[in-house]
């Protein structure tokens, strides 16, 4: 992906700021920087910026459970936070934002100006590669340099020449610095699906209508089936499209992994695992039936096909096999610290 060229301004150096990275910091700084600069500023505080750093990757460590490695502060961050401000794991981000660049809890603060160490002053790195943190900050200032921002105690002043280029171009800007990301987590979570899609949180949740008319097909068949967590008897228009493994850590809607369950029981579930030893046969059970009968009902129906991502031949949707898939999944998941459902 390549950045807008500017004939005035060394572009080049901007996207080599995610060289080389070993760490978060810098792409979620650049993510407050581009947000705050969209609403028209030019003088922005740190405690807005840090703030901004916590608030874009609350979703995609708390929800989604990705790492950012284990040295990394601002995951430290954002678990501590959470914890201690008693917020959600799916917060708005800008509630998540305007609590923190408000509060005048030590605590906060504390997590907060840990980041003015090191990421404001080597984020400019390509344009000032001198070693020593206070001639970095001093010769920010100078605009001869081109610096993309100058650096003070508490706060910074966007290039003037540059606020230009960031407002005009955020959207790029954030798309690039997202394409980067994505690539920086996939290496630190080589295993872990759909990296890309577990940045940002999503508006809207799509819809489960046609993998409900699915369902729909098995119970119009058998008359009922029983919930395989509460053995609740399930009858069409009285349950809930459940995901087996937790959506916050497989993030599709794929059929093999979608089942009818308890609407209570689904509610209260959240992104827990369902242990496979207690219960991956009933749910291979009620898999393998509602293949069955949708083949034989349904032979056309497209979901037919999201079973093919597991088994590439339908003919071969035996219980091994299948455990096969679905084991090494949960097995990561709970390894990113996704937790078991408890009995």
């Amino acid at each position: 992906m390549i950045l807008p060229e500017h004939k005035n301004l060394p572009v080049h150096l901007l996207a080599s700021c995610f060289n080389s990275t070993v760490a978060s910091y810098k792409f979620y700084w650049f993510l407050s920087l581009i947000d705050q600069v969209e609403t028209g500023k030019t003088v922005i505080s740190k405690q807005d910026l840090f703030a901004g750093m916590v608030a874009n990757a609350w979703y995609t460590v708390n929800y989604f459970k990705v790492s950012f490695g284990v040295l990394d502060k601002l995951q430290e961050a954002v678990h501590e936070i959470r914890t201690h401000e008693n917020l959600t794991i799916d917060c708005d981000r800008r509630m998540v934002f305007t609590r923190l660049s408000d509060s005048a809890d030590p605590l906060i603060k504390r997590k907060l100006r840990y980041f003015n160490g090191e990421v404001p002053h080597r984020f400019l790195s390509p344009w000032l590669r001198a070693s020593d943190k206070n001639h970095v900050y001093a010769a920010s200032r100078d605009l001869n340099n081109q610096c993309l921002y100058g650096l003070y105690n508490d706060h910074i002043e966007v290039n003037p020449d540059w606020f230009n280029y960031l407002r005009e171009h955020a959207g790029i800007l954030r798309k690039f610095c997202y394409w980067t990301l994505a690539l920086f987590l996939q290496s630190k979570n080589p295993n872990v699906p759909d990296i890309p899609n577990k940045l940002i949180k999503s508006p809207v949740r799509k819809s489960l209508n046609e993998q409900r008319k699915f369902w729909d097909i098995v119970l119009g068949e058998l008359g009922s089936v029983d919930c395989i967590y509460t053995g609740k008897k399930l009858i069409i228009g009285d349950y809930a499209v459940e995901h087996f493994l937790p959506y916050a850590f497989v993030s599709h809607d794929l059929m093999w992994n979608l089942i009818p369950a308890d609407r209570s029981f689904n509610s209260s579930k959240s992104d827990k695992l369902p242990p496979l030893d207690k219960y991956f046969g009933p749910f291979f059970d009620l898999q393998q039936n509602a293949l069955n009968i949708v083949k034989a009902k349904a032979p056309k129906n497209k979901l037919l096909e999201d079973y093919l991502t597991i088994i590439p031949d339908l003919s071969l949707f035996e219980r091994q096999r299948v455990f096969d898939q679905i084991n090494p999944i949960a097995t990561i998941a709970i390894n990113n610290g996704f937790e078991y459902l408890r009995s």
